[in-house]
């Protein structure tokens, strides 16, 4: 198995075009990480009151459109 390590001195190695071709691949992994991070506190409802306080500051009124 490899390690931080080594991943750190493969990435240093890396030409420019790879090291672009690798960032975008990273970026794009990691942000399907968040969206499937973000589902699973959706599921689980740890949004809820983030999401009940939301309707309430709209039925008060104190919210404007986007």
């Amino acid at each position: 198995m490899i390690n931080v390590e080594q991943i750190q001195t493969a990435i240093l190695q890396l030409p420019e075009i790879e090291l672009t071709r690798f960032r975008s691949w990273y970026e794009e992994w990691e942000a399907s990480l968040w969206d499937k991070q973000i589902e699973q506190d959706v599921n689980r409802g740890k949004l809820d009151s983030l999401a009940q306080e939301a309707r309430h500051e709209f039925a008060a009124h104190r919210c404007t459109e986007l």
